[in-house]
């Protein structure tokens, strides 16, 4: 067992450089990857799952005990990038399949690397856990309705079918993970430290296969694609932690809400593109993980440095 827990240090700690190196060689030998592109979703599965069995009572109690601020995240979430991402798919001129899979990013729920980048950033993490458990069980419904009001500017939305993927890969594992945790309880709990090392290395996997299928037009579209996934992450970062403080909120709740709306279940956005509209529209999902984990865990390490500072000054 500490075996594991060491090797959980190094995949999580590490997280950035792995999903780095690792697109790298499935880049260099695409034929080797892309083949395992049918375990997408089956991976995205196990991710949830994970999620599911760390949810506890009271992350769904502080819904009640907390609202303001859950529906003011909530609100950020689904009204930021979703609009965010149409806007700059048009202003970019992207090509169709391109957009839609910007936009399908854009409307997918906060990522679960989100309320570890929260707690780097001395956040607060139970606003920022309560946040994704809450935008992750609505996914099956909003993430659908947006992508087929926004990307259906470019090509056929199957909204009903998005509805079904999103359900059997969000809700079902979630659903699961929270059975086995009211069942076993307390014997779970071992295997819950080990959880962030899984899901680590299953998102580095997604987006290695992704990269292998768009081996052949990334030098064509991926330049374009790339500032188009750094400025949907970054205005998404600013806008959510503003738009927190407009609301009142202090600078540990802001940068939650931050955070939480800047960095996306990139996972569900590549498996859902992949599913329905081909390998091409998973392509900004794939780099959107990619970013986020970098332009997350610099802002964590300003924000730390900057409380070191204040400190020090006071």
């Amino acid at each position: 067992m500490k075996a594991l827990k060491s090797l959980n240090t190094v995949f999580t700690n590490y997280f950035t450089f792995w999903i780095i190196g690792f697109s790298i060689l499935a880049y260099t030998y695409p034929e080797t990857f892309a083949k395992l592109a049918y375990l997408i979703t089956p991976a995205l599965g196990v991710i949830m799952f994970g999620m599911g069995i760390t949810l506890t009572g009271a992350d769904f109690k502080r819904v009640i005990l907390r609202p303001q601020d859950v529906a003011a995240g909530f609100v950020a979430q689904y009204g930021i990038m979703p609009f965010t991402g149409f806007a700059l798919a048009k202003v970019l001129g992207l090509e169709p399949l391109i957009a839609a899979g910007v936009v399908l990013v854009g409307s997918c729920p906060g990522g679960t690397a989100s309320n570890v980048i929260t707690y780097l950033a001395r956040g607060d993490v139970a606003l920022s856990v309560t946040m994704t458990s809450v935008s992750t069980i609505l996914s099956p419904v909003l993430t659908p309705l947006l992508t087929y009001i926004l990307a259906g500017h470019w090509i056929p939305v199957p909204v009903l079918k998005l509805f079904i993927s999103t359900f059997e890969i969000i809700l079902i594992p979630v659903a699961l993970g929270l059975g086995v945790r009211s069942l076993f309880k307390e014997k779970v709990k071992t295997a819950i430290e080990i959880l962030p090392m899984v899901s680590s290395v299953t998102i580095i996997f997604i987006v290695g296969v992704i990269v292998a299928s768009n081996a052949g037009t990334i030098g064509k579209v991926g330049l374009k694609t790339g500032l188009a996934v750094m400025l949907h992450n970054v205005i998404g970062l600013a806008l959510g932690f503003y738009i927190a403080k407009l609301l009142g909120m202090d600078d540990f709740k802001a940068r939650a809400v931050s955070i939480e709306v800047g960095m996306q279940n990139s996972g569900l956005g590549v498996a859902l593109a992949k599913a329905h509209f081909g390998a091409l529209a998973a392509l900004p999902s794939a780099m959107f993980s990619v970013w986020h984990n970098i332009s997350g865990s610099v802002l964590a390490w300003w924000w730390r440095k900057s409380d070191n500072t204040r400190i020090h000054d006071s």
